[in-house]
């Protein structure tokens, strides 16, 4: 019986596909043998060949493909063999799983906190962002990371605000659609991005939707640096309030909770305490010499300070 052509190149091209597959299998466990395994798998992730070259070589299994090398991703950053601000590797490995698979949603998101939060590379955490906002138009997580960036990272208010917005749209109930407070977010960046208030009202969403410990230990001690940054700002608008009033500065900050301008003196989230310089009307912190100048009014698209 004659076999057609087509199905020979078929059958040659399966095989070929098992065998460069088996290859692969033995080269993997013969470099996990030789380096303790941990290395091995990060040099593999280094060295993947672009995902156009391997898309058509997966035969249409791109979507598994995907998903092993996902796995590989979470297993080396697991395995805590990677260097400080050794993340190329990382970026390389989410832009080769995506363009196997380009409405890997949780690859994108997942991939772009890490990206931005751990390895501080807040330049590729958007390339991979931006990289997935067109084929995954109903993903509010991805345009709602991307006004993360933006707000913290770089400053940008108004592109902060546009991403926030762009999420808000997504239609359905959380956590198909977007948290409630998304929309209100957006309005608010784009009335009033240096306040503080806001800052956190963005860090508590994050802080709600993330499960990794390091990047929520991040997020927390944010948000003490920016709660510190709120108080200094109440407390001097405060002292500004009683000087226009009485005409010269308090002595102290309990003067202004004894004229009724405060309720109390907040808790220095650090476990110091705020202190008045009566002849400046500066009111510091005895934990930090340095204020987050990024959430001043005065100034803001400063960057001075430390933001965390």
């Amino acid at each position: 019986m004659r076999v057609s052509q087509p199905v020979i190149r078929i059958s040659l091209l399966c095989g070929c596909a098992g065998l460069l597959l088996g290859t692969a299998v033995l080269l993997q466990q013969e470099l996990e043998q030789h380096s303790g395994g941990r290395i091995a798998k990060l040099e593999q992730l280094r060295l993947l060949p672009r995902g156009e070259v391997l898309r058509p070589a997966l035969l249409g299994y791109h979507h598994v493909g995907a998903d092993l090398l996902w796995l590989r991703v979470v297993q080396v950053l697991g395995d805590r063999v990677v260097r400080d601000q050794d993340y190329e590797w990382l970026y390389h490995a989410l832009d080769v799983i995506t363009t196997l698979d380009p409405k890997y949603v949780y690859a994108y998101d997942a991939g772009g906190i890490v990206l931005a939060e751990l390895a501080e590379r807040v330049d590729l955490s958007n390339q991979l962002l931006e990289k997935g906002l067109a084929p995954n138009p109903n993903s509010w997580q991805i345009p709602f990371r991307l006004g993360f960036n933006h707000f913290f990272h770089l400053n940008n208010y108004r592109q902060a605000a546009d991403y926030l917005a762009l999420a808000a749209k997504v239609p359905g109930e959380f956590p198909i659609g977007p948290p409630l407070y998304t929309a209100r977010l957006a309005a608010r960046l784009y009335a009033q991005g240096n306040n503080p208030d806001v800052a956190l009202e963005f860090l508590a969403g994050m802080l709600e939707q993330t499960t990794d410990e390091k990047i929520r230990e991040r997020l927390m001690r944010r948000i003490k640096r920016v709660s510190l940054e709120r108080d200094l700002q109440m407390l001097e608008k405060a002292v500004q309030q009683f000087v226009e009033t009485r005409g010269t500065r308090p002595s102290s900050l309990a003067k202004l909770v004894e004229t009724g301008l405060l309720a109390q003196i907040p808790q220095e989230p650090y476990g110091g305490d705020y202190r008045l310089d009566s002849a400046t009307g500066e009111v510091t912190s005895s934990t930090h010499s340095e204020r987050m100048r990024v959430y001043r009014a005065s100034d803001s698209m400063a960057t001075e300070g430390d933001p965390e």
